[in-house]
């Protein structure tokens, strides 16, 4: 089949070099020339494991193309796919503008022929009939010729770090149509998907394929990204209770985790959740309820509990180091989650802002994040380029990102080069015993504080047994 996919942010690219990866003729339009140009040459803009070299090779197989005209586009594509961003404004509600931007110009664009237009991007609830509209309103503004088109709403459910694997591996696919041509034409389109000829386990069961109207499967996306934030600020909650009352809240994680009515995914407690989703979504969400005349106070409290989370680890610095200002805190990881260069409402921002505030100098080291990246939060810390640097001279370290190379570290050398070896593990990532081990005072989050070796007194320890046995050495020597 020939593929429009109008945008190439993270879901936009994704979702078009896997769809030419499974055997579709794609085209990706976007309006950044420079960005076009960009991945014209084989590059992409983004970081996402596999996704470069995937995209070379479709691109070398001529399934994948790219442009900055809509309408080479729109003309090329049975199905146009409109994956372009909807970021939240101040008020919690989306912002739609591309969307809308978009849509009209798919309508000035139409050839004649049936198209279906697929909203990929997440859109306020009940955009289905609006893009429909607005395309209709493109088409008088164009003249064109339109011999029909069908709205699809068609969510994502990628996580960035990971997003190949989802599309090729999802728990489900959602369509949201009225229409018979429309829902047909999808479910050709995810076939080889459905079927799982690229999944990790082929073996497996067909994937589900849950065909409802525009407004449920709009709605369908929100609660998913409503409930995965509200389990993550519940276990943060839960892991807060557990540092007054002594419990790990690792243990507790695992034992409910264990009911299969509750599950072990996300039940990680830490430092909180950002990301481009789950923020924008779940506030989205609030503001969509509101309109409609509902306090939706279950999903305000996850937002107020995330707020609050970010800074628990300046809570325990000031707990160990008392008075922050003149101390330098290192920062591990930057990025909101690992395996990704996103740094959109990542927790560190947050501690950046309020450990500054403090009069903390604040350095940081992400495997993806160099100081050249241009931020203005980054504007006030110092970005290094090994956790070497990062350590030398620090106060305190405190673990932002999961990255599995900070499994990895030589914590002891770390230590070594620190004015005070504490490290807080925001995201109870690392061993604690082992950190301790390595000279670390260790605080996690929702677990019992672990104090260092006391390397000092097993040093002398050792150095009396050698004295000894080099006595005893002499003595059966005479």
């Amino acid at each position: 089949m020939q593929v429009c996919v109008i945008g190439t942010g993270y879901v936009g690219l994704v979702t078009g070099v896997c769809l030419a990866q499974i055997g579709h003729q794609v085209i990706c339009v976007d309006n950044d020339i420079e960005k076009v140009k960009l991945m014209q040459s084989g590059q992409s803009p983004i970081f996402e494991p596999g996704l470069a070299q995937m995209m070379q090779a479709n691109m070398q197989a001529e399934r994948l193309k790219f442009t900055a005209d809509l309408q080479v586009g729109v003309n090329y594509g049975e199905i146009l796919f409109i994956a372009v961003g909807t970021p939240a404004l101040p008020s919690g509600a989306s912002d739609t503008r591309y969307v809308e931007a978009v849509a009209r110009g798919i309508g000035e664009h139409l050839n004649g022929g049936y198209k279906v237009i697929v909203n990929k991007s997440t859109v306020p609830i009940g955009s289905g009939d609006w893009v429909r509209r607005l395309v209709l309103n493109g088409v008088a503004e164009g003249n064109s010729e339109v011999a029909g088109f069908d709205v699809v709403s068609n969510p994502e459910f990628l996580r960035e770090g990971s997003a190949i694997y989802d599309t090729f591996n999802p728990d489900r696919i959602v369509i949201g149509s009225s229409s018979q041509q429309a829902i047909e034409l999808m479910q050709q389109l995810y076939a080889p998907i459905v079927t799982r000829q690229y999944a990790q386990y082929p073996d497996l069961a067909p994937v589900p394929v849950l065909v409802t109207d525009l407004t449920s499967a709009e709605m369908i996306k929100y609660a998913a990204n409503a409930f995965l934030a509200t389990k993550i600020s519940f276990i943060n909650e839960v892991g807060n209770i557990c540092d007054r009352v002594g419990a790990d809240v690792t243990l507790v994680a695992q034992g409910i985790g264990l009911d299969s009515r509750i599950g072990h995914k996300f039940l990680q407690a830490g430092i909180g959740w950002g990301g481009s989703c789950f923020p924008k979504d779940v506030s989205a969400l609030v503001h969509t309820a509101t309109d409609y005349g509902y306090d939706a106070r279950l999903l305000k409290s996850t937002i107020e509990t995330n707020r609050q989370q970010r800074l628990i680890a300046v809570e325990k610095l000031q707990q160990v180091l008392k008075i922050l200002k003149g101390k330098t805190i290192g920062l591990l990881g930057l990025t909101f989650k690992p395996d990704t260069d996103d740094l959109r409402d990542a927790p560190a921002l947050d501690l950046i802002d309020r450990l500054t505030h403090l009069g903390a100098k604040v350095k940081a080291y992400d495997p993806l994040i160099n100081s050249d990246r241009s931020h203005p939060d980054l504007a006030k810390i110092t970005v290094t380029t090994s956790a070497e640097d990062l350590a030398s001279g620090c106060d305190a370290l405190v673990l932002v990102t999961e990255w599995q190379e900070f499994q990895e570290l030589d914590y002891a050398h770390l230590a070594s080069l620190m004015e005070q070896p504490t490290i807080v593990d925001g995201r109870n990532f690392l061993d604690a015993k082992s950190l301790a081990k390595a000279g670390f005072d260790y605080i996690g989050i929702g677990c019992p504080k672990i104090d260092r070796v006391n390397r000092t007194k097993k040093n002398s320890i050792q150095i009396e047994d050698l004295v000894l046995r080099s006595a005893t050495r002499s003595i059966e020597l005479i």
